[in-house]
């Protein structure tokens, strides 16, 4: 694993397509199966060796998620962080707000809407050894009319160089996961 990586969760947004379960709450806290959504990204992290964690959200129900989560010790971190996002400005304005929390180190990022069937740790492990750079998680889609919902990379000897949202012709077979690894 990579010495000292951090994880930052992205629990924003306005949820507008889960209207109207999202008035009453954020989209992250609604239940999937036994536990709320983003107690899955939690627990995908922190199986993978991720412990310390920034949860970036926003929104009238913010408060919700420290009620959840507290010190995050419960849900086997080590040490949670959170920041709040004054208004809905995207994953890159979330990512800012993490700044100075993965300041010199490495960061794995990921949208906590995603429920990971697979370990991360081969994920978290490969980053660790390539040693900089970055890295970003993508999944076959054998489906193509699926892949015109997501976003989709273009590839290049194995290398993403481009990710288009929501293409009518996708370029390639994968979908981008919403998970990410910055050194």
């Amino acid at each position: 694993m990579a010495i000292g990586l951090k994880g930052v969760i992205l629990a924003g947004g306005t949820g507008s397509r889960l209207h109207p379960l999202t008035q009453i709450t954020n989209k992250h806290l609604l239940p999937i199966y036994d536990r709320p959504m983003i107690s899955w990204a939690i627990e995908a992290l922190v199986n993978a060796g991720v412990t310390d964690l920034m949860l970036v959200t926003g929104g009238t129900h913010a408060g919700e998620f420290f009620r959840l989560l507290g010190n995050g010790h419960e849900h086997g971190v080590e040490r949670l962080f959170y920041a709040y996002q004054e208004k809905p400005g995207g994953i890159a304005e979330a990512l800012g707000l993490a700044e100075r929390f993965g300041r010199g180190g490495p960061l794995c990022v990921m949208l906590a809407d995603n429920v990971v069937e697979q370990s991360l740790k081969p994920a978290v492990d490969n980053f660790g050894a390539q040693g900089r750079g970055a890295r970003i998680l993508l999944a076959k889609i054998d489906e193509p009319e699926h892949l015109q919902h997501l976003g989709v990379p273009e590839l290049q000897d194995g290398r993403v160089t481009n990710i288009v949202e929501k293409p009518s012709d996708p370029p390639s077979d994968f979908a981008v996961t919403g998970i990410y690894f910055y050194d």
